[in-house]
């Protein structure tokens, strides 16, 4: 079976060699065929899948790799659907990039297929973050358009993501239909390119500063920021492109004490400083969290490669800095742009908020308390931009986001945006000052006191290889046959199947549909208020596990004690789940 394996592989390879492929490539094909028969299987074994959301892979010469051939081939297919489905219009596209290695070289291959099919093209000038792209993409009145990022993963990788529209990520049916177009380009010479580089048009610095006056355009508490402008702030772009325009962002709101990391500040697709360029993680957020620690900061502030995910850290009474997780940071903005909406008069019953279904319930107990309506959707920030598409022309957007870091204010972005969610989290914290006296961190323990103590857990279950997948979709379907009838020692009352699109009311066995989108996710709620979301990757042999508990904190002075029963309940159901 191996033979047979590295026998297709070498005919893969050597289709390479033969085919009209540049000498640099052919070199390196001939290098592994040559060397490294491990490497090359890994580069032949199969094509790079476009997947719902684009491509995603490590960077190098074959057919499962990153290169300007897969690239290529994604693209032409992209090109062909968006013929197809606005035959007789002038087709208009955007394309930007960030920080990693060959994203700008992708990025331009992007933009000459485009052009080569007859689009008119925006190219941005050099790395930008991906909520610009988003906007661009509505702004400019464009068709579609493509981000090359592969977001916070390693170095080795590099991807590419289409957009609709609306700005937003790909949804069905336009996902599948781009996905059979682009596995019909079958051959190189199927590529359109070097055709047309009239129809490129460059966006720069001009484009920033109209993107700039509408992130600007969201604020709501210009006083504060007056009295408090010269509020220490550090931020890190981690070598990506948030470096653009995160700092012009903060200074337009009128912070004039914002220092940067100086050695994350260099763009750097290798992220040198870092093991994982992603803010969720604290030794990331390391040199960030020093810095603040002897410049005494008020707040820390990350932002991935692409600049659309938010790190924020904040110092407690004890002058430690306390990373927030996802969820925190979306409560916190959700709290503040609610508040000041609330205070300002501008809550009439017809705005709302939005959150996936693994991300925190105290974000749906914040939206009840301003009588906003909370929308709870699938995983993944296009579901999030569907809401705010389905609901434009009869009820008004304000915020809402996702626990992975991810928070979007304002609907003229449909993609989570880092730029505006850190100049709003310094806003939140001029205010929490100004206002209360409080900190942010101060302020978060005061929003537990009011809505109770929520607190979340993760763990994701890896299984590597084609048998690793197959026991995955065991476990989910073991998971649906035989629930757990208890967790922790408390009965669980009500299962939620996305699949099925019906939830399960276990004490009177009646089932209620639905109304979502379908997805292979299970929820289950027990009586005692813990509710465990579990969810497998769409791209990978893993499995997560989601965790939410709850506590009443009556006062701040208990936090650390309930903090640690919280923590300690999430560990106790990890092994009753049997997931340590």
């Amino acid at each position: 079976m191996a033979n047979e394996l590295e026998q297709m592989v070498l005919r893969k390879a050597q289709a390479w060699l033969d085919g009209p492929y540049d000498e640099e490539t052919k070199k390196q094909v001939k290098y592994l065929m040559d060397n490294d028969m491990k490497e090359l299987v890994e580069s032949f074994y199969k094509d790079l899948e476009f997947g719902t959301g684009g491509l995603r892979g490590i960077m190098g010469v074959g057919t499962n790799r990153m290169n300007v051939y897969t690239v290529g081939a994604a693209t032409q297919g992209l090109s062909n659907y968006l013929k197809k489905n606005f035959a007789g219009e002038q087709i208009r596209v955007a394309v930007g990039h960030d920080s990693r290695n060959n994203s700008r070289m992708f990025a331009e291959r992007v933009a000459d297929i485009f052009a080569s099919n007859g689009f008119t093209v925006y190219l941005f000038d050099a790395l930008r973050p991906t909520p610009e792209l988003s906007f661009a993409i509505r702004e400019l009145k464009c068709h579609s358009g493509v981000v090359v990022t592969a977001s916070h993963n390693p170095k080795e990788y590099n991807g590419y993501k289409a957009y609709w529209t609306d700005g937003a990520q790909v949804t069905p049916p336009h996902d599948t239909n781009i996905i059979a177009e682009v596995e019909k380009i079958t051959d190189i010479n199927m590529i359109q390119t070097g055709a047309h580089p009239e129809n490129i048009h460059i966006l720069g610095q001009d484009f920033d500063e109209i993107y700039l006056n509408r992130v600007h355009a969201l604020s709501l508490s210009p006083e504060c920021i007056k009295h408090h402008h010269d509020m220490k702030i550090i931020y890190t772009p981690l070598h990506g492109s948030g470096v653009r325009l995160v700092p012009a962002s903060l200074r337009k709101f009128g912070f004039t004490n914002v220092k940067l990391v100086p050695e994350q500040a260099v763009v750097d697709g290798n992220f040198p400083t870092v093991e994982s360029p992603n803010p969720e993680e604290r030794k990331t957020m390391s040199m960030a969290i020093d810095l603040a620690a002897r410049e005494g900061a008020d707040l820390v502030l990350a932002t991935d490669p692409d600049s659309d995910r938010i790190g924020v850290a904040l110092r407690n009474k004890k002058g430690e800095y306390v990373l927030l997780n996802g969820n925190q940071t979306l409560v916190l903005l959700l709290s503040y742009q609610l508040t000041r909406w609330a205070e300002l008069g501008k809550l009439d019953g017809k705005q709302y908020v939005v959150k996936t279904i693994v991300t925190s319930q105290m974000a749906n107990a914040v939206a009840k308390f301003f009588n906003v309506k909370c929308y709870d959707c699938l995983t993944g920030f296009k579901y999030i931009a569907k809401i705010i598409r389905e609901n434009e022309g009869k009820a008004q957007y304000i915020g809402g986001g996702e626990e992975s870091f991810g928070y979007l204010a304002g609907d003229y972005v449909r993609d989570k945006d880092a730029v505006s969610a850190c100049s709003m989290a310094a806003e939140a914290a001029a205010w929490a000052m100004d206002t209360m006296g409080l900190t942010l961190f101060e302020w978060l323990q005061q929003l537990y006191v009011k809505y109770g103590f929520y607190r979340e857990g993760l763990v994701s279950v890896v299984r590597k290889g084609k048998e690793g997948a197959e026991l995955i979709q065991k476990m989910m379907v073991d998971f649906r046959e035989n629930p757990p009838k208890t967790i922790l020692g408390s009965p669980v009352v009500r299962i939620n199947d996305f699949k099925t699109l019906e939830t399960l009311d276990v004490k009177s066995g009646v089932k209620t549909p639905i109304v979502q989108d379908s997805s292979n996710v299970l929820q289950w709620f027990t009586e005692d208020g813990t509710i465990v979301s579990v969810r497998p990757s769409g791209t990978e042999p893993k499995i997560k596990f989601y965790f939410g508990v709850k506590a009443p904190l009556h006062s701040v002075e208990e936090y650390d004690k309930v903090l640690a029963e919280l923590d300690a309940k999430i560990e106790g159901i990890k092994k009753d789940l049997k997931l340590e």
